[in-house]
C-alpha cells in the first residue's frame, strides 16, 4: 500500500478539483483504483504504487489546468477522468493549454472537448474553416472568442458576423418594425455570445464604429472583405448559390468561419443545402479544413447528449447532393432558329 497527500491553495480549490459531493469521490476512487480522503486543503490517495502516481497526476493535471484558467467543474472532472482511463493524459494536458484570451475583463475562454480542440486548431491553422456539428457543442461561441482574440492581438481590423435569415422567408414584411427591427431576432444568439466574451458596452461602441458587424447574409454579395475576420454562422441554411456566395467574399489578411448542423436545416424541401455541397465538394483544398464535431463534444446539460444522440439514431442522415448534371449544347447554330414544323401526318 502506498500513500501521497496532496496540498492544495485553499478550501476552495479543494473543493473544486475533488467535486462537489461524495459521489464525485467515488466515482474516481473507483474508476483509479485508490483511496481518496478529502480534507479541506488537502487530499490523500492510498493504493498500489502504480495507481497511486497516476490518481496523483489525475489531480496535479485538473490542478494545472485550473491555474491556467480553465474552469474546472463537475462534468470537467468526469470528462478528465475518461480521458485518464483511455490513456489520453498528454492530449488532456494539451487540451488545458489550448487557451484563447479574450476580453481583458472577462476569463479566458478554453476549448472542453478534443473535438473543440481539434476545432480551435483548425481555425487558427487555416484561412477558411467549416465547423460541422450538433447542437451545444460550441460551434459558434469559440469562433467568436477566436475572432476576439484576433482583434485584440491587432491580426484583423474587424469582425464581421452573418447569418442566413431563412426562418423569416417570405413572411419578414409581416414583422413590425424597420429591416434592421425585422432581421435583429434572427442575428440575437451573436450578441449573446459577443456580450458573453467582451462587455456589452464595448460590443455596442465597436459596433458603432463598424469595427464589428453583425448582419444577414444577403448583405454580403458584392463585397471584398480584407482584413477581416468572419463568420457564417447556421450555414446549414444557405442555399448552394448563397454559399458559394460568401466563400468568394474572402480577401487578404482574412479568416473564415463557417458553421452548422446538417440535422437541421430549414430550407424548403426544393432547395439544397449550401453547406453539404460545400462538405462534398472542397475537402480536398488545402488551407482548407473541416472538423466534424459529434454529440460527445456537447457541453450543455447532460440530457442534451442523450437527446442529440437519441435523434441521431432514430433519423436519417443527410447526404451530400449529387453532382448537377451539365446540360447539353445545342447543335443548332446560333444564327439559325430550330425548326418548329411539325411532320404531316402519312
Amino acid at each position: 500500500m502506498t500513500e501521497t497527500t496532496i496540498y492544495f491553495d485553499n478550501p476552495r480549490e479543494a473543493h473544486q478539483l475533488t467535486g462537489s459531493s461524495h459521489e464525485a469521490l467515488a466515482r474516481i476512487e473507483a474508476a483509479l483504483d485508490v483511496r481518496l480522503t478529502a480534507r479541506e486543503a488537502w487530499l490523500r490517495i492510498a493504493g498500489k504504487s502504480e495507481a497511486v502516481e497516476r490518481a496523483d497526476r489525475f489531480f496535479n493535471a485538473l490542478k494545472a489546468g485550473r491555474n491556467r484558467g480553465f474552469s474546472v467543474d463537475g462534468p470537467c472532472i468526469l470528462y478528465a477522468l475518461e480521458a485518464f482511463q483511455n490513456n489520453q493524459e498528454e492530449a488532456l494536458r494539451e487540451l488545458f493549454n489550448l487557451r484563447i484570451d479574450v476580453h481583458e475583463s472577462r476569463p479566458p475562454v478554453f476549448p472542453r472537448t478534443f473535438g473543440q480542440r481539434a476545432y480551435v486548431q483548425a481555425i487558427r491553422s487555416n484561412d477558411i474553416s467549416f465547423g460541422i456539428g450538433p447542437a451545444g457543442t460550441g460551434k459558434t461561441y469559440l469562433a467568436i472568442a477566436l475572432a476576439v482574440e484576433a482583434l485584440l492581438k491587432q491580426t484583423v481590423s474587424r469582425i464581421i458576423l452573418t447569418r442566413p435569415a431563412v426562418e423569416a422567408g417570405e413572411t419578414l414584411g409581416f414583422l413590425p418594425g424597420d429591416l434592421q427591427q425585422k432581421v435583429f431576432p434572427y442575428l440575437r444568439p451573436l450578441y449573446d455570445a459577443l456580450y458573453d466574451v467582451m462587455n456589452p458596452p464595448e460590443v455596442d461602441r465597436l459596433t458603432a464604429r463598424g469595427v464589428i458587424e453583425v448582419a444577414p447574409l444577403a448583405y454580403m454579395r458584392g463585397r471584398t472583405l480584407n482584413s477581416a475576420f468572419v463568420i457564417l454562422d447556421e450555414a446549414q441554411n444557405t442555399t448552394e448559390e448563397q454559399m458559394l456566395m460568401f466563400l468568394t467574399r474572402l480577401g487578404f489578411d482574412s479568416k473564415s468561419v463557417i458553421t452548422g448542423d446538417v440535422t437541421q436545416i430549414d430550407l424548403p424541401s426544393h432547395k439544397a443545402s449550401g453547406l453539404l455541397e460545400a462538405s462534398h465538394l472542397l475537402r480536398d483544398i488545402n488551407g482548407l479544413a473541416f472538423t466534424e464535431l459529434t454529440d460527445s463534444d456537447v457541453v450543455r446539460h447532460a440530457l442534451v447528449q442523450n437527446i442529440i444522440r437519441a435523434y441521431r439514431e432514430g433519423r436519417p442522415q443527410p447526404t451530400a447532393p449529387r453532382a448537377r448534371p451539365r446540360r447539353e449544347k445545342s447543335s443548332t447554330p446560333p444564327d439559325q432558329p430550330p425548326d418548329t414544323k411539325k411532320e404531316s401526318c402519312p
